[in-house]
């Protein structure tokens, strides 16, 4: 089991760091007294699963930080938990100017043992030394953006071959409201409708006979081909971002031929460059959701 404590000074990015480390697969707990970490770790505690990565934030917040957490770690160690230490960083400058930004209060101002946030930043480094010196991995966040440090963490703590942006690829029908959610939308009400041909009306576009007939034309294959070209360009670009979550919406009459046909297709065009795709039809069976992974 691995324990990841994620440290640093305020402002510096834990939350942030927190929330990429939960998308990357940790069991994450914010701001945990290291005295708290043994029950963390116990199955009662945690429903009874076996979490085999864990990560917690430890800062000033936590009282006897120092003392607790070195005590905490060497039973840990003799429990067989590798225990690793993220450390976050920024220069001063850079935290007075996102304590302005955010109009926050230094912790050390809040519980006014200190009388300026100079003063506090300089009392919370002297402080947390010796838990910088101990970290096996420092950032410096001074001059990261949320997703160059996203992608930094990604680098450093993902296992092989994790993909940072999840796709969706959703079929849904416009008769029961636009996709909310989507970042993209592609409108295939343009294309002929199986719902009119009685032997295809109660199939759905995950059967060969209907996707034969949506892409029995010159139209529909240069409207996928398109659609193919555009993806291909844009799905770099999201990840290059540092997008997390994207939504491609298809969307026909009902949800149920076109789009769920062209979704699927279109699926299989991209898998082996963007392999997990999912697949969701919103509105299929009278609006019931149905989820299918390749």
């Amino acid at each position: 089991m691995e324990l990841l404590i994620v440290s640093g000074m305020s402002g510096a990015g834990k939350t942030q760091a927190l929330r990429t480390l939960e998308d990357i697969g940790y069991y994450c707990v914010d701001n945990m007294p290291p005295q708290l970490f043994v029950y963390l770790l116990e199955q009662d505690y945690a429903g009874g699963m076996v979490r085999e990565k864990m990560a917690v934030t430890v800062d000033i917040r936590s009282e006897l930080l120092l003392s607790s957490l070195e005590m905490v770690a060497k039973g840990l160690e003799a429990q067989q938990v590798e225990i690793r230490i993220l450390f976050l960083d920024a220069g001063d400058e850079t935290l007075k100017k996102r304590y302005k930004e955010t109009r926050r209060l230094h912790p050390f101002l809040q519980q006014k043992k200190a009388a300026t946030l100079p003063e506090a930043l300089a009392m919370e480094r002297e402080y947390l030394e010796p838990l910088r010196s101990r970290a096996e991995e420092l950032i410096d966040t001074s001059h990261l953006r949320a997703k160059e440090l996203r992608n930094r963490l990604i680098k450093l703590f993902a296992p092989a071959g994790f993909e940072d942006t999840s796709i969706e690829f959703v079929a849904f029908g416009f008769k029961y409201g636009i996709l909310a959610d989507a970042d993209l939308v592609f409108d295939l009400r343009c294309l002929p409708n199986p719902f009119y041909v009685e032997e295809l009306r109660t199939l759905s576009g995950e059967d060969q006979a209907v996707r034969e007939y949506v892409m029995d034309s010159e139209e529909a294959r240069g409207l996928f081909a398109r659609i193919e070209e555009l993806l291909r360009f844009s799905l770099p670009l999201y990840r290059k971002e540092g997008k997390a979550r994207l939504v491609v919406g298809f969307g026909c009459t009902g949800g149920q031929h076109r789009s769920l046909a062209v979704a699927g297709l279109m699926q299989e065009a991209l898998e082996k460059d963007y392999p997990g795709i999912r697949v969701i039809s919103r509105d299929k069976d009278e609006n019931r959701y149905e989820i299918s992974m390749r």
